[in-house]
């Protein structure tokens, strides 16, 4: 069974993702799907989460008050660390431009995923 991992962390980023975590859902007996996101802008991603009927299944929460970008991606890759451990995912996927889409990338290279 194919296990992939969608990493979400900002709201452009669920709406994209949302029509493709949906897809995944539909092949239960071939795919597992996880989800995992990293809490950035709780705000504004929560109603569309809700909206799209998706449920994480991990949560980062990386996000602090006056956080840089480096010590964002810090937290990502640390958080991202035991997701991938532990879910040992065959592909990761993640969309956008973003400081997420970036640790998500390079931790799922270094995981070989």
């Amino acid at each position: 069974m194919l296990t992939v991992l969608s990493v979400i962390g900002t709201r452009p980023e669920a709406i994209k993702m949302a029509p493709v975590v949906h897809a995944l859902a539909r092949y239960p007996d071939r795919l597992r799907s996880h989800v995992c996101v990293t809490g950035q802008h709780r705000e504004l991603l929560e109603p569309i989460l809700r909206l799209f009927h998706i449920r994480p299944d991990f949560d980062l929460q990386v996000m602090r008050p006056e956080q840089s970008l480096g010590q964002l991606t810090a937290a990502l890759f640390t958080g991202l660390e035991p997701v991938l451990s532990s879910c040992r995912p065959d592909w990761v996927l993640a969309q956008g431009d973003t400081t997420t889409t970036l640790v998500a990338s390079l931790s799922a290279y270094y995981h070989r995923c």
